[in-house]
């Protein structure tokens, strides 16, 4: 019987989410230490969590980051929850790297910057953005997005989150053929993401090279945390280098949500614990798996969540 700690990724992000963390001692060190490395760049703004510096994607990842470290660290250090494993969501795989011991704070703040800015990068002319299309299986899904895609305005799957919902990458263009064509096909949704860049694709390969050079400079911890990998799925990783990997090579490749949530229950898990902000990943994992324990320290409070968790495990 055991806990997965989940860490959302963007698209959770809200105004403000930065103001009403945790304030215990262990939060309040995470803290200071992401604010310390933050001043070190030139190019971020003293604030993050503005509705203006949301508009970027390196703030935004960066805002996360924080978010789930400040916030898991008063879950396992104040709150003497263990963490039996960890499953992060796109860039919230590395907050889970960081809980699992893999990574430190710093290291993770250094790497998640040079992803968002390759990101931003490989989508500087404004063409690309991201949709959530709800309804269809991934087969009926990617055969929709074969009759809509062309060489000039690709569509990729760029999360699998249900068996019934996907996430897709592609131009502006082609996504809004996507959107007219979709419920002709069966999509029971469609959701316009507001998002500039396209992730999870083979449009961020540059993306990928690049924070795989900036891992390579990192430092590896003691793991203390099985790893639940994005790129895999189906896997529970124990390895740091393997962990590196999946971390590198995810902004490239589809997250695959759908396989982590399955393969939960099958090892153990009995209760997961979403830091905020948002409880989509919670409502996810409900979905599939009723029968577990699943807060998000958003719904419940810190306190209240710990308690539910731990009853779950049975002590």
């Amino acid at each position: 019987m055991n806990v997965a700690v989940l860490f959302p990724g963007q698209g959770s992000q809200r105004t403000g989410m930065l103001q009403s963390l945790p304030d215990t001692p262990a939060a309040a060190q995470a803290h200071t230490e992401a604010r310390d490395v933050l001043r070190s760049f030139d190019d971020v703004p003293a604030q993050l969590d503005t509705f203006e510096a949301l508009r970027s994607t390196t703030n935004t990842q960066l805002a996360l980051l924080i978010a789930g470290v400040v916030t898991a660290r008063a879950l396992v250090d104040d709150h003497d929850l263990r963490a039996d494993s960890v499953a992060g969501h796109s860039v919230g795989a590395f907050s889970a790297a960081v809980i699992a011991g893999v990574l430190s704070l710093s290291d993770a703040l250094r790497v998640v910057r040079v992803r968002g800015h390759g990101m931003e990068r490989a989508c500087a002319n404004g063409a690309w953005s991201m949709a959530a299309l709800s309804g269809l299986n991934l087969a009926s899904s990617r055969q929709l997005l074969a009759t809509v895609a062309t060489d000039a305005d690709p569509l990729w799957v760029a999360n699998i989150n249900a068996a019934d919902q996907i996430v897709v990458s592609g131009t502006r263009t082609a996504l809004d053929t996507l959107r007219r064509r979709a419920p002709a096909a069966g999509v029971r949704d469609l959701k316009l993401l507001d998002v500039s860049v396209a992730s999870h694709c083979p449009l961020q390969a540059d993306t990928a090279r690049a924070v795989a050079h900036a891992l390579a400079q990192t430092e590896r911890g003691e793991q203390q945390s099985g790893y639940f990998a994005n790129t895999t799925g189906r896997r529970l990783l124990h390895a740091p280098e393997r962990i590196i990997d999946d971390l590198a090579q995810a902004v490239q490749q589809p997250v695959r949500w759908y396989d982590v949530v399955r393969l939960m229950p099958e090892l153990g898990v009995t209760a997961t614990i979403q830091v905020p902000p948002g409880h989509v990943l919670t409502a996810i994992v409900t979905r599939e798996n009723p029968s577990m324990t699943n807060v998000a320290v958003d719904d419940t409070g810190l306190t209240t969540a710990v308690r539910r968790v731990t009853r779950a495990r049975g002590t």
